[in-house]
């Protein structure tokens, strides 16, 4: 598989606990991030709120009718905000 490098802006903590976990378990800072988000990437896809997005092509059936039964039993409590997430893009 063909890799590209990017850059990452992180607060410098973090950048020191990476540099530290990396170093106990000989390991890069890339592979850490990389198993991190091995993990964390299936996750947020499985979110209803990612698969009703146009950045998933296509739900098959079975998921659209998963998606539609969540959805109507969704009650007013359900719907009312609780958090508010910013994505700055």
């Amino acid at each position: 598989m063909a890799t590209k490098a990017v850059n990452l802006k992180m607060e410098e903590s973090r950048i020191a606990d990476l540099k530290q976990v990396a170093a106990v378990f000989h390991m890069s800072m890339t592979d850490i991030i990389n198993e991190a988000l091995d993990v964390y990437i299936p996750t947020m896809k499985k979110d209803p709120l990612y698969k009703l997005t146009a950045n998933v092509k296509e739900a098959s059936k079975a998921e659209s009718e998963e998606i539609l039964s969540e959805i109507e039993s969704l009650t007013d409590d359900d719907l009312e905000i609780s958090t508010v997430k910013r994505v700055t893009v």
